[in-house]
């Protein structure tokens, strides 16, 4: 199992709040017998004469064998519908909209066929991204194929078995909506590494995080840099840390001194 997040974030670009989508998960596999690390996010775009066009951002839990193949369906339909409908472009909203339909009809027949044969497809994964104009899709597909859009309600997210282990409570903990302005690097990062700590099928944080988004007008996907998970990593010891101070302050001195303290700081943040 794992545990892998699709949380939208809205970013700044030319002057403009836009949609954004972080897609972050653990590396850690484990079967009855053995345990290994192999990633889980799945870019998928296109090369043209000039540029990488990208299309998509995928991730899966489950059934590794089952999510591969699932991958090849989701490239396959949407480089084709790129090449043939979209002018070699990353897909609009609507557009994105019309291909999760191919592809749901196309994952349904396929599982069907094991079910068939006597394989329950044990699976589930996310399908992202986001359109020029800075509009977020984010579609939930399950173990039969069909697909639910979740950009608007809940505008997020959280497959694998950490989603029960602490992956959901602790984005409701921390504050966490779809118009969240604060850094998703961080936040995903910290709750991947917390979750491992307490679920031995969760690995901590590696680096696995891509965030598609628009940077000057287009729309750009890339991994996060490495010197970012050197700085996230260490971020998330310390934060731990202040966390468990702060508990045991309001222990010690009330939550009406702690909070008193707390306030004075976003007094002074808003200056």
């Amino acid at each position: 199992m794992t545990l892998l997040l699709a949380l939208k974030w809205m970013l700044e670009d030319e002057g403009r709040i836009k949609e954004a989508v972080v897609v972050a998960s653990d590396s850690k596999v484990t079967t009855e017998f053995v345990s290994y690390e192999e990633r889980k996010i799945y870019p998928i775009g296109i090369r043209t004469k000039n540029d990488e066009v990208p299309l998509a951002v995928a991730g899966g839990a489950g059934d590794v064998p089952l999510i591969k193949q699932s991958y090849k369906i989701f490239e396959k339909i949407l480089t084709s519908l790129a090449i043939k409908k979209w002018k070699g472009k990353t897909p609009s909203f609507e557009q994105f909209e019309l291909a999760v339909g191919e592809i749901e009809s196309a994952l349904i027949s396929r599982f069907r066929e094991l079910r068939e044969q006597g394989i329950d497809p044990n699976i589930n994964m996310i399908l992202a991204s986001v359109d020029s104009s800075g509009r977020a899709s984010i579609y939930r597909f399950d173990g039969r194929g069909l697909a639910e859009p979740v950009h608007d309600n809940p505008g997020f997210a959280v497959i694998g078995k950490g989603f029960v282990t602490g992956g959901n409570l602790l984005l409701k903990l921390l504050g966490y909506t779809p118009s969240y302005t604060g850094d998703l690097g961080m936040l995903s990062t910290f709750i991947i590494d917390v979750v491992s700590e307490i679920d031995p099928t969760v690995g901590s944080f590696l680096g696995e995080n891509y965030l598609m988004r628009v940077e000057e007008g287009k729309v750009v996907l890339g991994p996060l840099k490495e010197e970012f998970i050197k700085e996230y990593k260490e971020k998330v010891r310390r934060r731990k840390d202040i966390i468990k101070r702060i508990w045991e302050l309001m222990d010690e001195f009330g939550e009406e001194k702690v909070e008193r303290k707390i306030e004075e700081l976003e007094a002074t943040s808003q200056k």
